[in-house]
């Protein structure tokens, strides 16, 4: 962007053409009160508290534009007394408590900077409050109508939530739905607690008024967010050497200063009576305390016992998506070093397997192909079988901005929520039914000439083949298989083939399904086809991740396949030079997989199974045989915050830290690593994962080194080519760096493939998979078809958000069902139903809407009490073993 001279109090200053007067005037060192002003927003010009004289006329700054030479002028007095009296009508309206000694907020710093105090403040202060909701606590008589709340709601959030009611000096913020706020649109994403100027709006309890003022006598961390793989940095702020409040930081890299009701309020999992502080041992039948000393004595003892009566093969570890990079590494080196085994995988084998497999053989890594910044560029997003808005709300919202400021938008999702709210074109395809979809589409771009030729032809593979598979896929054939009308597939094609610079963001609507694979493969297909991908034309193929660490566990080499960095345990030349790294053999025949480590305990192969932060009995399909393997298998360990239902049935339980209290990386869904700080330590005798690690493998006699999460990554990169620049002290230095980062001297590759694909012959690799049906179809027994996912205030099986105040926002689990299906089983919205598939049973409470389309039945998986996973199969992924959550055949009934 060109810069303009503009002088500022007679010094002189560059700015980019086009910014505001207050963009100049910081600029020069200068500050100004800005009441209805946040950086984040679009200018009101509202408060009138920013005035200055601009070429000799008086102008609010946040408002007026910089033009080439202006003259600023903000230190005359007239100004001043201007700005002081703007200031003074504001704070007449309000209580004198609205100023009271030692006040954080924004409105009282700049008054106690003018000389303002509290006499001058001469509201009567009877406006009332509402303290409906657990994290929002409004203060009608501190509200100046500035406007900031709202507009961070619909600009920043997009729930639109709020709106400004009353006239004249009787205006105030309120749900736009009226009605207390806990029942409002609200998702508690925080930002309007974090815009107000005045303290009309706070969280409630002893963090009330710390936004980004801090107390005396607080502490702040900076850390990134152990929630969903978005990665957001955060403030996590300390007070007597607990969590007082956690706060997006503002020039968080993915995050831009927001956050979502997860990672900004649902800390409270952290103090609860229920967390586990001591190791647990099964005695006699019952999980009785234990000592450290005991209860890794009794696991290392366990484990030998396994190895002898079987071989290393007897014993498994699944690692945690929700632990650091350095922890995954370190689990994965114990069961190759000191078990002897390539037993090792994590939950990425559950949900994004597919798209690890499917973007390797498509364009020769794991990863998305572009940084999430890029997005701000895209002219087109397709949005596919996933739900940003309440899984990511971060990544949601930021999409949402986008679409608001012109973007295109094609969903593809069964259900109208979310985004799909907003698209130009929705397409509702069956269950199951992606593949087709894709090939849809890619055929309306083969025969209407919306490819890239010159792309296809010299950086690409497998055109001819992909050509005559999709002949027979015209639109009104892929309608009859998918239930989209041939006219919005086409039009969504069309979209998507005309955009200059189209993007693909995806989720666990494309891998979870007996053909993940090949569905992730179709739908990296349209990039290639229109030239999208590792060029400046298009933003490639993206994977939203699940949990904050899926990415970086299997990038650490938690998979039964591949060692860190994704070298195959089969390549004698990758084992080798991690053999040389650690001094120890590797095995290298591949390990099993989760679904495998199960069927070989309920066959008595597997002795032992080390189960670390994942909820297996929980969360893992066909839950009642999941339950089945962990009863078979004589030594179960369990690493966990809670007594989960996976360590109900553990031998030994042992507790560990969160990631509030941990040090260490997180990779986000774009491949970038960040840094992770304890700001509190962890809980009674709880330790790290780390920390247990390394005191089992020295227990069992062996020495893994890495006497630090730091020392773990260094040992990494060493091992690792793509993480070969990646250190603690360079994260600590820059920030998010994303891998590939080949050398400590050189950037991490944020835009992939810009000069060769990583495959073997440098192309990219079209796909020709046919569609194939999913592995369950309804029929007169079982004739709905169910599909699991997330909702926006719960995560995963809920143990962290359940205890807390997330659970008053969403108490239950619900069954959405569609109005026709309700009225044919006889079921009334808010009474129980019963849910019955192949499987198993589950029971939920029924929520009526038109979001489900009929014949389809949605719910998520957040209160395990309710037994969804009993309902879904073992039917996986061809390739990968994923499984499929996405289409179960269910009935319902009242119970």
């Amino acid at each position: 962007m060109t810069g303009i001279a503009v002088e500022v109090d007679g010094t002189g200053v560059e700015v980019p053409e086009g910014t505001s007067l207050l963009t100049a005037v910081r600029a020069a060192g200068v500050e100004l009160p800005t009441l209805c002003s946040d950086d984040r927003l679009s200018p009101a010009g509202s408060c009138r508290t920013c005035l200055v004289r601009a070429d000799g006329r008086v102008a609010a700054a946040c408002v007026t534009p910089s033009s080439p030479g202006t003259r600023i002028d903000t230190a005359a007095d007239d100004l001043v007394q201007l700005r002081r009296d703007a200031v003074e009508v504001i704070v007449s309206a309000l209580p004198p408590r609205a100023l009271a000694e030692g006040g954080l907020g924004e409105l009282a710093h700049v008054c106690r900077s003018m000389g303002i105090g509290p006499e001058k403040a001469q509201g009567s202060g009877d406006r009332g409050g509402d303290d409906s909701h657990p994290y929002v606590h409004l203060d009608r008589d501190l509200c100046i109508a500035c406007g900031r709340c709202v507009r961070m709601c619909s600009e920043v959030q997009g729930t639109f939530a709020l709106t400004l009611v009353g006239r004249g000096a009787d205006t105030v913020v309120a749900p736009g739905t009226g009605g207390p706020w806990a029942e409002s649109d609200c998702v508690a994403c925080g930002g309007c607690v974090d815009t107000c100027p005045t303290g009309a709006i706070t969280q409630p309890g002893p963090a009330r008024g710390i936004t980004s003022a801090f107390p005396p006598g607080v502490a702040r961390t900076r850390t990134t967010c152990g929630y969903c793989g978005v990665g957001c940095t955060l403030e996590v702020v300390t007070q007597d050497g607990d969590v007082a409040a956690v706060l997006p930081a503002r020039d968080g890299p993915v995050n831009h200063g927001h956050a979502c009701v997860k990672g900004r309020f649902a800390h409270g999992f952290r103090t609860s009576p229920e967390r586990l502080t001591r190791p647990l041992l099964r005695r006699g039948g019952t999980l009785e305390p234990a000592g450290w000393d005991e209860a890794l004595g009794h696991v290392a003892r366990g484990l030998r016992a396994a190895v002898e009566a079987g071989g290393p093969d007897a014993v498994a570890a699944i690692s945690s998506a929700r632990a650091t990079n350095e922890d995954n590494y370190l689990v994965q080196k114990f069961m190759r070093v000191v078990i002897g085994t390539n037993n090792v995988d994590n939950c990425s084998r559950l949900c994004h397997s597919p798209s690890a497999a499917g973007l390797t053989a498509s364009f020769g890594l794991s990863g998305g192909t572009d940084t999430f910044d890029d997005m701000e560029r895209a002219d087109c997003l397709l949005v596919v079988g996933a739900n940003p808005v309440e899984a990511h709300p971060v990544v949601g919202a930021r999409l949402l901005r986008r679409v608001l400021h012109g973007a295109k938008l094609v969903v593809a999702d069964p259900r109208a929520v979310g985004l799909a709210l907003h698209a130009d074109v929705h397409l509702r395809p069956r269950p199951g039914t992606n593949v087709a979809l894709f090939h849809g589409l890619a055929h309306v771009l083969l025969a209407e000439g919306l490819t890239d030729e010159e792309f296809l032809s010299e950086r690409a593979t497998g055109l001819p083949e992909l050509t005559g598979l999709l002949a027979g896929y015209p639109p009104d054939r892929v309608a009859d298989i998918t239930g989209v009308p041939a006219t919005d597939l086409v039009a969504a094609a069309r979209l998507y083939g005309g955009a200059g610079c189209p993007a693909i963001v995806y989720g666990l609507g494309v891998t979870e399904h007996l053909h993940g694979t090949d569905g992730v493969r179709s739908l990296a297909n349209l990039a290639i086809l229109r030239g999208a991908v590792g060029t400046g034309r298009g933003l490639g193929v993206n994977p939203l991740r699940g949990q904050n660490n899926v990415q970086g566990a299997s990038d650490m080499g938690a998979l039964p396949d591949l060692l860190p960095g994704y070298g195959k345990v089969t390549d004698p030349a990758v084992r080798a030079r991690a053999e040389d790294v650690w001094g120890a053999p590797v095995p290298a025949r591949p390990g099993l997989r989760i679904p495998d480590m199960f069927a070989a305990a309920r066959a008595g192969d597997l002795r032992a199974l080390w189960v670390i932060g994942e909820d297996v009995r929980a969360t893992d399909p066909d839950a009642n045989r999941v339950a089945q393997a962990l009863d078979a298998c004589p030594l179960v360990v369990c690493s966990e915050l809670f007594l989960s239902e996976t360590a109900r049935h553990a031998d030994v339980v042992l507790p560990v830290a969160s990631w509030l209290e941990k040090d260490g990386t997180f990779v986000n869904f774009d491949r970038r690593f960040q840094r992770v700080r304890p700001a509190v330590p962890p809980p009674g005798e709880s330790r790290t994962d780390f920390d247990v690690v390394r005191a089992l493998a020295t227990m069992m006699g062996v020495d893994l080194g890495c006497a630090t999460p730091a020392d773990a990554l260094a040992e990494c990169a060493r091992l690792a080519p793509v993480f070969a620049g990646l250190s603690h002290d360079r994260l600590d230095r820059e920030g998010a760096v994303p891998w590939p980062c080949r050398a400590p001297d050189r950037p991490g590759e944020a835009k992939l493939y810009l000069e060769r694909f990583a495959t073997p012959d440098g192309r990219a690799h079209l796909a020709a998979a046919p569609y194939l049906p999913p592995g369950e179809q309804p029929d007169d027994g079982y004739p709905l078809v169910l599909v699991t996912g997330r909702r926006w205030a719960h995560y995963n099986s809920g143990s962290m958000t359940r205890r807390g105040g997330n659970l008053a926002l969403a108490p239950v689990d619900f069954l959405d069902l569609h109005p026709d299906d309700a009225a044919r089983y006889g079921l009334r919205g808010g009474e129980e139903v019963s849910v019955e598939s192949r499987h198993g049973r589950a029971r939920l409470i029924a929520r009526v809407s038109e979001q489900t389309a009929p014949g389809q039945v949605f719910c998520s998986f957040h209160f395990p009490a309710s037994g969804v996973n009993r309902l879904t199969s073992d039917h996986a992924d061809t390739v990968t073993s994923c499984p499929e959550y996405k289409v179960t055949a269910v009935r319902v009934a009242t119970p």
